[in-house]
């Protein structure tokens, strides 16, 4: 949902942040999860629209503003941005653990990232289902260690960049 123009940037979040919380209250009630893609102006509001749930994603001119810079500090990066950005391009996803390593059997993160290259995607990292409510990081590790020993279950979700 974008931040409504006909408003102050003040007023847009609060709207913006009223609707999220009529959003979460009728999940919980449906009992149907799902995650949203929201815009806050201002960078103290992101904070607060980033508590109602771990599997939103709070878009914010920090986050353009840092697009932007890492693109003049590396005109390379403008392909993988452009494809992550695009409709028709790779997105990240949270596929099961079972699909890249055997459950309850310790590897490391370089095999998943070798399992997912053979599927044609991407792993960055992977979500621990026993920390899924957790603050700070809701058990999202992304970018850990290739060689550190690690043990994903049943429950636990690989994060990959992949077309589907």
């Amino acid at each position: 949902m974008l931040a409504d123009a006909g408003y102050d940037a003040h007023q847009a979040d609060a709207r913006t942040l009223i609707t999220l919380l009529h959003l979460r209250d009728m999940e919980e009630t449906l009992g149907d999860p799902y995650s949203i893609v929201s815009e806050i102006n201002d960078d103290a509001n992101r904070e607060i629209a980033q508590v109602t749930k771990a599997d939103d994603f709070v878009v914010s001119d920090k986050l353009i503003s840092l697009l932007l810079t890492q693109l003049s500090e590396n005109p390379h990066l403008y392909a993988v941005f452009t494809d992550i950005l695009n409709p028709e391009g790779s997105e990240i996803y949270l596929k099961p653990a079972s699909d890249y390593l055997r459950p309850n059997t310790s590897a490391n993160f370089a095999t998943v990232i070798e399992a997912g290259r053979r599927r044609g995607e991407t792993a960055i990292g992977y979500r621990l289902r026993d920390q899924f409510h957790q603050p700070p990081d809701y058990g999202v590790v992304l970018n850990p260690d290739k060689a550190e020993t690690l043990t994903l279950t049943r429950g636990d979700r690989v994060i990959v960049f992949a077309e589907k």
